[in-house]
């Protein structure tokens, strides 16, 4: 398995509850949300994967179950995995896709635009 299926159900409630513009892309062995053409949420194995403001980035990796997201052995600031044993209920889940879809609506567009 690539990755928790009930997360995934979870998360795509949670995101379609205020979202409309919503792609799901296969990636980095996990399932990945775009919102608004941008990355924002995905879940990897059984690990919630957010693209979340890198000025609160520090902060939030000092939280229970909250470590830097790290392919290449160099962690990449802004992007976390948050495991799933702080996301059992509702509210914390909440919380934390809360989290990126604040930054989504600040964050740049990966996408390339044609001329």
């Amino acid at each position: 398995m690539a990755y928790d299926e009930k997360l995934v159900d979870r998360v795509r409630d949670r995101i379609a509850e205020s979202h409309k513009n919503v792609e799901e892309k296969k990636m980095f062995g996990g399932l990945c949300f775009m919102v608004n053409d941008k990355m924002c949420v995905g879940v990897k194995k059984e690990r919630l994967m957010l693209r979340i403001d890198p000025e609160k980035y520090d902060e939030l990796t000092g939280k229970q179950g909250c470590v830097p997201m790290d392919f290449t052995g160099k962690p990449m600031i802004g992007f976390v995995f948050v495991d799933t044993n702080v996301l059992r209920t509702k509210e914390q889940l909440d919380y934390w896709i809360g989290l990126a879809l604040d930054y989504n609506k600040i964050a740049k567009s990966s996408k390339k635009k044609r001329k």
